[in-house]
């Protein structure tokens, strides 16, 4: 997948805005974060406020264990704090191996903790819990865009959302050329998580970043696999 044009970046930048309908609860539990940042219990309370509403259709068969979610954030305090000052401008491969940690300890902590489908995960909740934490570094992914991006992730999730968060990395040479010659530069530049969630949208209807006749289109599918043993 190539990266946007310039023009359509700005098409799809000015309609993710107008147009996401779910902003409301990302709002809210961005804000929820920000006010307890590093205190892992509340912030565990907080990622709940997000996945149990965008992630229902895989949470309605049961709840993660806050609990132990709050453990892996706080084990994982110093490195989150880390990954929290930077964007996804300054990834490198020296980062590779803390998230993919990352990743993995977070599929296992927001699993499926009792029901029919105890044990079973969701990569796309792990992706969104990390944008969430850290939401000008870690890019948004579902099963709509990691298959555009050629990343299916059913075998490997850590890895193949390592590869997609890289890609979203490449892009980031035309990104600053366009922003750099926009008059909206400012506005760009200081809401890289917004314009984060709106990369990720090219992912899920390629080639154009949400053209006009696609912007009342909902939030892609949710995809989850089962963990392994």
């Amino acid at each position: 997948m190539n990266p946007p044009s310039p023009d359509e970046f700005r098409k799809g930048y000015t309609a993710f805005q107008q147009h996401e309908r779910r902003d409301a609860m990302y709002k809210t539990a961005t804000f929820l974060v920000n006010r307890f940042w590093g205190h892992p219990a509340d912030i565990a309370d907080s990622l709940g406020v997000l996945l149990l509403t965008w992630n229902q259709a895989f949470y309605r068969y049961g709840p993660f264990d806050f609990q132990r979610l709050e453990k892996v954030i706080a084990i994982n305090q110093p490195v989150l704090d880390s990954f929290r000052s930077r964007d996804i401008l300054t990834y490198s491969s020296a980062d590779d191996a803390a998230i993919q940690s990352l990743f993995a300890e977070f599929l296992s902590a927001l699993q499926i903790c009792e029901g029919s489908k105890k044990a079973t995960c969701s990569p796309v909740a792990v992706a969104k819990a990390l944008h969430l934490l850290v939401p000008r570094f870690f890019p948004l992914w579902d099963l709509k865009i990691a298959n555009a991006y050629g990343c299916r992730y059913s075998a490997d999730p850590a890895g193949t959302y390592l590869r997609s968060s890289s890609r979203s990395e490449a892009w980031r040479e035309q990104w600053l050329t366009y922003t750099s010659r926009t008059p909206a530069r400012a506005s760009l530049s200081s809401s890289t998580s917004t314009t984060m969630r709106a990369l990720q949208k090219h992912g899920s209807n390629p080639p154009q970043l949400l053209p006009a006749s696609a912007t009342h289109l909902t939030l892609p599918s949710l995809g989850h696999s089962v963990c392994p043993p």
